[in-house]
């Protein structure tokens, strides 16, 4: 753990100070959807078969402290990593080369590589008119949807006592980016429990309605899906159109997508519908020229033409039980709908992409952000990552891993997204020994990220924990943009940052998912140290 570098924070309550705050908590975060379906834990089995109960969601009894410069570094810097990554999916060679890498010692990646190769070889199909072209009398093809979110944490060097707060990214995830439908929620909690005193007198010093950015998420990334389905162009199956969230199913946060769903219908009168993963080829089918046909189960005589889907499922081994659900997953691929994420774009979120990126001394930025201006900013960003291959900075990276005395500053990560994957610290090098060697690869190694101490509280399944926390900055990114043909690079349609998640957990855990039990959603008390 970094130095101390925050006001003491947060303040404490008498009990019946408490008492009115966490009332508030309870009431507003049902009445405003800041809620989750609760796990088997804390309603046991049986007691909500129907699916009819909701909780608040994990969430802090105050704002956190976080850096004002670090903040404003991290949203201003999302259209960039936008711009990389959208340029990385659109790279099939680059991409290939990497992915390859994986085939043989990771099974999943080498799954949807094989999707890829199948539609790539078929011929993609999602051929429409841009509107955001129209003094171009063409045809674009393939148009994919990022809605992206990069992950940091504040980093202070613990060996240099006048070291500056910096971000060092976590990871960046580009499919079933959540938590954007709570996120806008909680600045708004926060705000509401400053303005009917629920925090003692003695904090406004620190808590201030100004220092307690709103996020934006919901609109913005609601705004990104009514662009993808404005660019998807006319209907070839002369049927209304409609975008599909594939989800999971049973669905604890449920609500942060519902958000969505909400407000794409409210705000852009475009319709939304939920196509459980499993359901894929019983809901869906594909027309001669591959039009994306969604028939609701409520309403079997009506159906749609599918100009987006939206993937909050699919991103986990786990979920693909048999092969019926690999050929949903091609199934969609194959369809002229837009997708986010493509499988390509998927795939361009592997940590070994990460890891390709951020190994000291990498030449592989600049091939994608050649604004040297732009590439200097993200590489300041990366927390060193090594491979764990056979190749010098590889073996460098086996030998800090093995060894206990140095395997303690790092986490070692697999290809996955989720939650509850890695292996951190003093566990590494017994992770190691029980994996055959040829395994190895599949992993990254990065070097752990050292925040400031801060403590909060946090309210999860009806009880307060208090102690040491630490926090996770993610900044949700929008961006639009087509394949280029023959060589060409294509190019970004859209582009721009959509607001911001805060993700609490306690000092002593590791993970910090929230859906997934580690951690809580937050908001941030902006201050400047």
């Amino acid at each position: 753990m970094a130095p101390q570098l925050y006001p003491r924070y947060p303040p404490e309550l008498t009990q019946s100070q408490s008492d009115y705050l966490l009332s508030n908590i309870k009431d507003w975060s049902i009445a405003h959807g800041l809620a989750v379906r609760p796990s088997t834990s804390f309603v046991p089995g049986g007691q909500d078969s129907d699916g009819a109960l909701a909780t608040t969601a994990p969430v802090t009894l105050f704002p956190s402290l976080f850096p004002r410069t670090c903040f404003d570094e991290a949203l201003s810097i999302q259209t960039a990593y936008n711009e990389l990554y959208a340029a990385i999916a659109r790279d099939e060679r680059w991409l290939q080369g990497i992915v390859e890498e994986l085939l043989e010692i990771d099974d999943f990646i080498a799954e949807l590589w094989k999707i890829h190769l199948k539609v790539k070889e078929e011929g993609y199909v999602q051929v429409c008119l841009s509107v955001f072209r129209r003094d171009i009398a063409k045809y674009d093809k393939q148009q994919s949807l990022g809605l992206f979110r990069s992950d940091y944490m504040v980093h202070v060097d613990p060996s240099d006592t006048l070291a500056k707060p910096v971000i060092k990214q976590v990871e960046f995830n580009t499919i079933a980016s959540s938590f954007g439908g709570l996120s806008s929620q909680v600045a708004k909690l926060h705000k509401y429990l400053f303005s009917i005193d629920a925090y003692p007198s003695s904090s406004t010093n620190i808590i201030d309605p100004s220092k307690l950015p709103e996020s934006r998420s919901v609109p913005s990334l609601a705004r990104g899906l009514a662009l993808a389905h404005l660019a998807y162009g006319s209907s070839r199956a002369g049927l209304p159109f409609c975008v599909l969230f594939v989800v999971q199913e049973p669905e604890r946060n449920v609500f942060d997508q519902r958000h969505l769903e909400y407000a794409l219908l409210s705000t852009e009168g475009i319709r939304s519908f939920r196509l459980p993963f499993h359901r894929i080829l019983s809901d869906t089918k594909l027309d001669k020229d591959r039009t994306l046909i969604y028939t609701p189960p409520h309403a079997p005589e009506k159906s749609y033409e599918v100009t987006v889907l939206y993937f909050r499922a699919g991103y986990s081994p786990s979920e693909y039980t048999n092969q019926s659900d690999w050929d949903g997953r091609l199934h969609l691929e194959r369809s002229a709908a837009i997708k986010c994420p493509s499988i390509l774009t998927h795939l361009a979120g592997s940590k070994k992409v990460q890891q390709v990126l951020a190994t000291p001394h990498s030449p592989h930025l600049k091939r994608f952000l050649p604004d040297e201006h732009k590439a200097s900013r993200v590489q300041q960003t990366f927390a060193p990552i090594y491979p764990l291959d056979k190749s010098q900075a590889g073996n460098e990276a086996r030998k800090l891993a093995t060894n206990a005395d140095t395997a303690v500053r790092y986490v070692l990560k697999p290809q996955r997204e989720g939650g509850g994957n890695n292996v951190y610290r003093k566990a590494i090098p017994d992770f190691l020994k029980a994996q055959p060697e040829s395994h190895w690869p599949a992993h990254i190694l990065m070097e752990m990220i050292e925040p400031p101490a801060l403590t909060n509280a946090i309210f999860r399944n009806g009880e307060v924990q208090s102690g040491g926390v630490i926090g996770e900055l993610g900044v949700y990114g929008v961006c639009l943009w087509r394949n280029g043909e023959n060589g060409s690079p294509g190019e970004i349609l859209q582009n721009y940052e959509a607001g911001y998640l805060l993700r609490t957990k306690g000092d002593q855990s590791e993970e910090g998912g929230v859906a997934a039990g580690f951690g809580a959603v937050d908001s941030c008390c902006l201050v400047d140290v």
